[in-house]
C-alpha cells in the first residue's frame, strides 16, 4: 500500500504508478470541489454558477496535483 506523497511512486516494474497519482489527484480535486461548492453556497454565489467555479477549481487541482506527482518542472539550461 502506498500512501500519498508530493513526489508520486513507481510500481513493482519500476515505472511511475499512474493508478496511485490519478487516485491521489482526485482525492485531492474532490476535496477542492466541494469546500470551493461550499464556500460559494455560504457568500450567497447561485448554485449554477457556484457549481461551475468549484467544477474548474477541482480541475485545475486534478492536473496540478499529477504535475507535481509527475514532477513537471521548468528544463534546466
Amino acid at each position: 500500500m502506498t500512501f500519498m506523497t508530493v513526489k508520486g511512486a513507481n510500481n513493482a516494474d519500476g515505472e511511475f504508478d499512474w493508478e496511485g497519482a490519478i487516485i491521489d489527484a482526485a482525492i485531492i480535486a474532490g476535496v477542492t470541489f466541494f469546500s470551493s461548492l461550499g464556500a460559494g453556497t455560504i457568500t450567497g454565489i447561485p448554485t449554477s454558477t457556484a457549481i461551475v467555479a468549484a467544477s474548474i477549481a477541482a480541475a485545475t487541482q486534478f492536473c496540478i496535483t499529477l504535475a507535481i506527482k509527475r514532477g513537471l518542472r521548468k528544463p534546466e539550461q
